[in-house]
């Protein structure tokens, strides 16, 4: 299927540089346009982007996440909160800025607020940052592939 789109990845302060390094792996094995990170916490490099993913696509880093969201992507926040839609059930937006927080936090009412769409993967606990992203983007592939992903409401 060939449908318009792209996805980018948006982390707010992740707590550790291999949990960087496994997002940008994550970003560049399931096509991601670019990953945008936010916060103090953030070294790029790191032994867990086998593919060196920095190479390939933008990494961006700043001080506020919605400086760097490309024009016309929709703010979609992924955080195990109420009101967020589960990800079985969730229409992705043919383009979508998805925005992860740290491990050890939450992305908090400042940020929520500011997200168009609410997604959480329906799990016991919360997940790993990394297994998290690819968790959402492999979602988003299976259901272009299968062609139930469709334009956001």
């Amino acid at each position: 299927m060939n449908e318009r789109g792209y996805s980018a990845i948006g982390l707010i302060r992740p707590k550790t540089p291999a949990n960087i390094g496994a997002v940008l792996r994550a970003a560049h094995v399931y096509g991601a346009s670019m990953v945008a990170v936010q916060g103090e916490r953030c070294q790029i490099k790191s032994a867990q982007d086998t593919t060196k993913a920095w190479r390939h696509m933008p990494v961006l880093r700043g001080a506020d996440l919605f400086d760097m969201i490309p024009y016309g992507a929709e703010p979609v926040s992924v955080d195990l909160v109420d009101g967020a839609r589960s990800l079985p059930d969730f229409v992705h937006p043919h383009a979508a800025f998805y925005i992860f927080g740290p491990e050890d936090g939450t992305l908090g009412r400042q940020i929520l607020d500011r997200c168009r769409y609410r997604v959480m993967v329906p799990t016991k606990f919360c997940m790993n940052l990394a297994a998290t992203v690819n968790v959402v983007l492999y979602d988003r592939m299976a259901k272009t592939l299968t062609g139930t992903r469709r334009v956001a409401e």
